[in-house]
């Protein structure tokens, strides 16, 4: 008997044959063939346009100009962590709400979690920039960015939490229940951190959505990595340098996310079993 334990893409797809393997190796060369020359068209239009002079990459041989790049990537970072924390706080209600035995609750829970799912997140900060402090609410630039971004969060998270909780075995609550323990007992203290076990990749694959939608916060001039990028184009007129660097940091942060989600999938596995 064969031991291999079968990944989900081996259950649904057969091992290529020989025929596709083949089709499989020249649609890729001719794909890393034409990027090859994509790329060598895009740098050599960069040379002509005089993109590639030093003086446009030499600002980044200074001290300070790392220095301003580091006071707003620890902007982005404060503001995701706060969105994050918000958007669980928020979704943990509408999670709540969404798995009621209330059809009122649930309905009005899910045309919630449909609303912040459904409106981009550039038109929840526009209310809080332009809107909100018409109605005599005025927030500091960093709850404007923070806010937004957590609610354009909220729906996607409590839906990622519903999943887990309906993930965790009835018989554990049925059992739970028939040693006395009351049905919010059983949820806070059985039920739900065996459901952000299951549920913490995706939580943290979704905080590079948090992380991305931080860039908005230009609108509201919160001083983040991308605010301050804009201010070192302004000043230097390195806009292909200066954006280029802040794309390698913005990729560079979410690949440690996904490598966090990954390492988190794979020993929430080993700790269930």
């Amino acid at each position: 008997m064969n031991n291999k334990r079968m990944s989900v893409r081996d259950a649904l797809y057969e091992p290529p044959g020989p025929v596709t393997r083949r089709r499989t190796l020249v649609g890729t060369v001719i794909s890393l063939a034409a990027l090859a020359v994509l790329a060598v068209f895009v740098i050599r239009q960069f040379y002509v346009t005089g993109q590639l002079d030093a003086r446009y990459w030499s600002i980044f041989t200074r001290y300070t100009t790392w220095r301003y790049l580091g006071q707003g990537l620890a902007g982005t970072l404060r503001a995701a962590v706060a969105a994050g924390a918000v958007s669980f706080a928020i979704a943990f209600l509408l999670m709540l709400g969404r798995i009621s035995g209330s059809r009122i609750l649930r309905g009005i829970t899910t045309a919630l979690i449909e609303f912040t799912r459904g409106v981009p997140t550039l038109l929840f900060v526009y209310f809080f920039f332009l809107i909100a402090p018409q109605l005599g609410v005025v927030l500091p630039a960093f709850w404007k960015i923070t806010l937004p971004v957590a609610i354009s969060a909220c729906g996607v998270v409590a839906e990622v939490l519903r999943s887990g909780v309906n993930a965790v075995p009835r018989g554990q609550r049925e059992a739970a229940m028939s040693l006395g323990m009351s049905g919010r007992s059983v949820f806070l203290k059985i039920v739900f951190p065996q459901a952000i076990r299951y549920v913490i990749p995706a939580l943290i694959a979704e905080m590079v959505i948090v992380v991305k939608d931080t860039t908005f916060a230009y609108v509201v001039t919160f001083p983040d990595l991308m605010q301050n990028a804009k201010v070192l184009i302004s000043n230097h007129d390195a806009l292909l340098s200066v954006y280029l660097v802040v794309a390698v940091i913005y990729i560079l942060i979410n690949y440690l996310l996904n490598r966090a989600s990954d390492f988190a999938a794979r020993h929430g596995k080993l700790a269930m079993r």
